[in-house]
């Protein structure tokens, strides 16, 4: 992946995403829009609504008007692009589509949404069937919600949404949370590897159900190890680590090791090495250390994370 892409889907249904409203959706439900993973698809798989398709499709238009689809993202935040993708809409993918914008606190209704306001971020372009269409973004406010609209009707397989999570932690004044966590502003900003899956999984929501939802390097046949980097939520002191290599079974790596900066020259211990045990979550109190901006997870010398949470105090957002 590169640019926009390598950002976290914030739309994502396993990142808390919802489309909580559609005008339309006779022919395919409008929920598989923010699916992970790739449109499926089998040819000559009839339902009672005719050829059944992995994504959102609306009946043929016979009025003036265009057809809409509402979600609230998973993660609110700043986004830096969009990827509508038509797969296997052939001949039934509609010729233009937009993105639309909006920041709504709190837990708004549908009719509340409707009466936001709302920003263009994805002016009215022109589509093609069975394929992925990707948009640079360049507006730089936080959003919650984003709404596509299709002209004037059509299929539309999934939609992402990639940026920046911009969460409110005010939530958290005087309490501990997961600086670590995607869902609270981290994000990994650097890893050795990545051959078999994304290093951003380990600061996914929720647990790992399967080797796929976590972080797994190459085997390595030198002498290093591999490592990843992740920028906080904010400035924080960690109190408690959390290695988890839940499914990793012949390919979590033997130890563990922590360190962290505040500054990017200076870094500090916070684990010694320590020996890590496969398909297990393992909870591992700190001493005392700084505030730290960013986290060095070193894994020796390869294998695989589930998920990784470094839970403390914020000093400052």
């Amino acid at each position: 992946m590169s640019g926009f892409t390598a950002l976290p889907d914030l739309a994502l249904r396993t990142l808390g995403g919802s489309v909580v409203a559609a005008n339309d959706e006779s022919f395919a439900a409008r929920e598989s829009l923010i699916r992970p993973g790739r449109p499926a698809f089998q040819a000559h798989t009839f339902g009672p609504k005719g050829q059944v398709y992995d994504g959102w499709e609306t009946r043929r238009r016979r009025e003036p008007g265009h057809d809409w689809a509402m979600v609230r993202l998973g993660l609110p935040g700043v986004i830096r692009g969009v990827v509508i993708d038509t797969a296997w809409f052939k001949g039934n993918y509609p010729p233009h589509a937009s993105v639309e914008a909006a920041a709504v606190e709190g837990y708004p209704t549908v009719a509340e949404l409707e009466a936001a306001e709302w920003v263009e971020i994805v002016p009215r372009s022109a589509l093609t069937g069975d394929a992925e269409h990707l948009f640079d973004v360049t507006d730089g406010r936080r959003h919650t919600h984003v709404r596509l609209n299709i002209f004037p009707d059509g299929g539309i397989a999934r939609l992402r949404v990639h940026g920046e999570v911009r969460p409110d932690l005010t939530l958290y004044d005087g309490l501990g949370l997961d600086l670590a966590a995607l869902a609270n502003g981290a994000l990994v900003t650097g890893c050795s590897d990545e051959f078999y899956s994304s290093p951003n999984n380990v600061i996914a929501p929720g647990l790992a159900r399967h080797q796929a939802e976590g972080w797994e390097t190459a085997r390595r046949r030198d002498d290093g190890n591999d490592w990843l980097l992740i920028r906080l939520a904010g400035a924080g002191v960690v109190k408690l680590a959390e290695i988890d290599t839940t499914n990793l079974l012949f390919n979590a790596p033997g130890s563990v090791s922590i360190t962290g900066t505040a500054d990017g020259d200076t870094w500090f211990e916070l684990l010694p090495r320590t020996r890590l045990q496969p398909d297990t979550s393992h909870r591992f109190r700190l001493g005392d250390a700084p505030a730290a901006t960013h986290v060095r997870v070193d894994v020796y010398p390869d294998g695989g994370l589930a998920r990784v949470r470094l839970h403390g105090l914020l000093s400052e957002r």
